[in-house]
């Protein structure tokens, strides 16, 4: 079964003539492709286009396992054993996306919410609803042991949609909550019920060092003297990663995902902010963000569900590229203006230490460790079948 992320810019996306430009706009026009917005190509009408990264390959994802993608756009089980898995943060961006792909794949699917209210919401994808706050313990116990999972999801945060940076950790504080003591519950019902897989949202991008080269694997370390604005964020995302990876008797597995954009993401207020004018570059703009597709990070957990080796991987698209790069593509793509440049001691008055760091110091990551290990014990190298 052959399975393909959604392509990263393929030749029926990419809007750029030349195959060495430096690709960071592909994240940018699939990001608009997926709002729904229509961008005149620059070559000849009708003119196939070709993509490739900056390293000369097809910019496309394929892991390869047994099989082929059928009509319906979803990968046949193969023979695969059908599980139970529950979803905690059903609701959310990527609990959206994440619960029809395992319905598909014919999971039964049980989806959690803080509230009663999200019922209908998880029923309507045909998953099962239980309502529990993932800081109550014994809640949190009752039902995982009552759904007797295989698999638990934790896709739980509580990100504001608009954030304010200069206080980046009081943002983040029940995130964080969720991500150490919601962790810690649901991990311990996840062992009281027998699941014997558990897989964890992660973040790839600030969390690592500020020293070195730009883009970072799993095998480089987080930030070991972080500034004070993301000082417990970052203690929470370390708590998350050895918990879930350390705990005996249950394969655990981290994955760091890249910033999001598409339907119900942070994605959409950025191209707000861009057509706002309200966006800038901050110094040199040399931070580099590593961006991924809420559909590709569907795709990506559902193999980790399925098939994934115990560990912490980068799930991020193949183009990292910096804020001085994608941010004016981005502006010149949706008609407006040019970002504005604002030197960093001017920033740190409006967005804070946080802020001037997210847009000069983070680092971008690689996905080559998903995509050079097997993820899975039926997934091989996902570059291997790149299409030449």
């Amino acid at each position: 079964m052959a399975f393909e992320l959604p392509s990263l810019g393929t030749s029926s996306e990419l809007l750029w003539s030349q195959p060495t430009w430096f690709n960071s706009t592909l994240p940018v026009t699939r990001m608009l492709k997926r709002a729904g917005l229509s961008i005149a190509p620059r070559n000849n009408e009708g003119q196939e286009h070709r993509n490739f990264n900056r390293l000369g390959r097809p910019n496309r994802i394929q892991i390869a396992s047994q099989g082929v993608k059928n009509t319906e756009g979803h990968w046949p089980r193969s023979g695969r054993k059908e599980m139970r898995v529950f979803v905690a943060g059903a609701s959310g961006a990527v609990g959206k996306r994440l619960i029809p792909e395992l319905v598909k794949a014919g999971h039964k699917v049980i989806g959690m919410t803080r509230s009663a209210e999200k019922r209908e919401l998880v029923q309507s994808m045909g998953a099962d609803h239980v309502a529990a706050d993932a800081l109550d313990r014994q809640a949190v116990l009752r039902e995982v042991r009552r759904a007797r999972p295989d698999v638990v999801v934790h896709e739980m945060t509580a990100i504001p949609k608009v954030l304010n940076l200069r206080s980046f950790d009081r943002e983040f504080a029940l995130t964080n909550r969720l991500r150490t003591e919601g962790t810690d519950n649901l991990l311990e019902a996840a062992q009281a019920a027998g699941a014997r897989r558990f897989v964890a949202q992660s973040y790839a991008g600030w969390p690592y060092a500020r020293v070195g080269g730009q883009i970072k694997t799993e095998e480089d370390p987080l930030d070991p003297d972080p500034p004070a604005a993301f000082r417990t964020s970052l203690a929470a995302i370390r708590h998350l990663e050895a918990t879930v990876t350390q705990t005996p008797g249950i394969e655990g597995i981290a994955l760091r995902y890249g910033s999001f954009y598409g339907p119900g993401t942070s994605g959409e207020w950025m191209l707000d902010q861009v057509r706002k004018h309200r966006l800038p570059i901050v110094g040199t703009g040399a931070a580099v963000w590593s961006f991924i597709h809420v559909d590709d990070v569907a795709t990506a957990t559902l193999a980790a569900v399925e098939d994934g080796d115990p560990g912490i991987y980068n799930i991020v698209d193949d183009e990292p590229a910096t804020v001085s790069e994608w941010l004016p593509e981005l502006a010149r793509i949706v008609h407006a203006k040019p970002p504005m440049r604002i030197p960093v001691w001017i920033a740190r008055f409006a967005i804070g230490e946080a802020g001037v760091i997210l847009m000069t110091e983070a680092r971008g990551a690689s996905n080559q460790k998903a995509k050079s290990r097997r993820v899975g014990a039926a997934m091989e190298n996902l570059a291997g079948r790149i299409p030449t």
